[in-house]
């Protein structure tokens, strides 16, 4: 894993990222989406976990919706 892939920048954006995921991933629970600022990591394994996806799979979903 390179330096890119370790660093998700969702600080500011969090609550409309944790809304889209809960819309688009219904199955996800507040729990799932507890996120803290540099947990990344944690918050990627609880993700991919739940939805059943590789770890760049999920980090970039979690990219695309922390796009305007």
């Amino acid at each position: 894993m390179n330096e890119t892939e370790t660093k998700l920048s969702l600080k500011g954006n969090w609550n409309v990222i944790k809304g889209k995921l809960k819309q688009s991933y219904g199955q996800l629970t507040d729990d799932d989406l507890a996120y803290t600022d540099g947990q990344e990591d944690e918050l990627v394994g609880r993700l991919q976990k739940k939805l059943g996806s590789t770890s760049a799979d999920i980090r970039h979903l979690l990219e695309k919706f922390n796009r305007p």
